[in-house]
């Protein structure tokens, strides 16, 4: 990672007119930070206050456990489980599966305490609610799902799936044949940030993603609303980079972008610019030889820079942000990427 060399900076020599600039231009800095820091402390202690009935609901657990006479109660109690399709001894006989069993004992070892996963999701329905004030808390059910790691989450108005199964840890035995970008996010600190893009994407109108620069924007939008929800994660963990994978794109964020617009990619409508730089994938293409050191979703990580810088530099609310045009945000943001 790119460091800036503060002892070069150090042996500039400037003169005291410069230095009255420098020492006004700090000032303002370390002001504008305290009144930053000041009101998130204010609104974080807002949030904080906020009453959430939170509980969740361990099918995984009551389902291992049950026998044929506890299947009808199970049946009453979680209907959008079970499919009528099938004969309640296809349930019966899953029960005793030694796959099932499997994973249920697979679970249960990760999962033994359960309490820090509850108080991270709790904080992010705190969140959620401070800025949608109409929420209800759905029912959160914990279910398995046959390692189906491509719907980790499901949410609806009134109840939340997660599969627990996919967050055993990157190095766990079900997962060998996934490719490493893939399992490095089967870990369960990556539950409540996938818990919050799937409720981002319910809330994100923005129905033409035609060029490079929409689905940026599209991407942008989702990540700032983890900023808002999920302030307490790491920025690589909201992305869903491992730490040295994010330090990669803040070092070359300047060269990316850069490359994006001397490549005339931004209104591109070339669906391949997706694989190379917005769907999950080992790494993102420019290529070139640095290609196998860059982590995948560059397009992500650039869109999510331009809805912050839009957002700093205007007083749109969050909401009507949500519904407007990529370019009208990308016109207005006043980028500069990070040299």
């Amino acid at each position: 990672m790119v460091r800036l060399n503060l002892n070069h900076i150090l042996k500039i020599k400037h003169t005291p007119l410069q230095l009255l600039h420098v020492s006004k231009a700090i000032v303002l800095l370390l002001t504008a930070c305290v009144f930053s820091c000041q009101n998130t402390s204010k609104v974080e202690k807002e949030i904080s206050a906020i009453d959430i009935d939170l509980n969740i609901e361990r099918f995984d657990q009551m389902f291992a456990s049950s026998t044929a006479s506890d299947l009808p109660v199970l049946q009453q109690n979680y209907p959008f489980l079970f499919s009528k399709r099938y004969a309640d001894s296809v349930w019966i006989k899953r029960i005793s599966d030694p796959i099932q069993q499997l994973q249920n004992r697979a679970v249960d070892s990760v999962f033994v305490d359960f309490s820090s996963i509850e108080a991270e999701i709790s904080r992010f329905y705190q969140h959620l609610k401070y800025y949608n004030k109409a929420l209800k808390t759905p029912r959160l059910i914990t279910v398995l799902s046959d390692v189906d790691y491509r719907n980790k989450v499901v949410v609806t108005d009134s109840i939340v799936l997660i599969a627990l199964d996919t967050y055993l840890g990157e190095e766990h035995e079900f997962y060998t044949s996934f490719y490493d970008y893939i399992k490095q996010n089967l870990n369960k600190t990556q539950i409540v940030s996938d818990l919050a893009t799937s409720y981002a994407e319910q809330l994100i109108y923005q129905p033409r993603r035609a060029t490079f620069l929409e689905e940026m924007i599209y991407f942008g939008k989702q990540l700032y609303l983890k900023d808002l929800w999920i302030p307490f994660k790491e920025n690589n963990e909201k992305i869903g980079y491992l730490p040295a994978q994010y330090e990669w794109a803040v070092a070359n964020e300047f060269y990316i972008w850069q490359y994006f617009v001397e490549k005339e990619l931004l209104y591109e409508t070339d669906r391949k610019l997706l694989a190379r730089f917005i769907i999950p994938a080992p790494f993102s293409r420019f290529n070139l030889e640095l290609d196998n050191e860059s982590p995948g979703r560059l397009g992500q990580y650039m869109g999510w820079q331009i809805v912050k810088s839009y957002m700093e530099n205007n007083t749109t609310p969050v909401l009507e942000m949500l519904q407007m045009e990529a370019t009208e945000i990308f016109n207005n943001a006043k980028f500069k990427p990070k040299k």
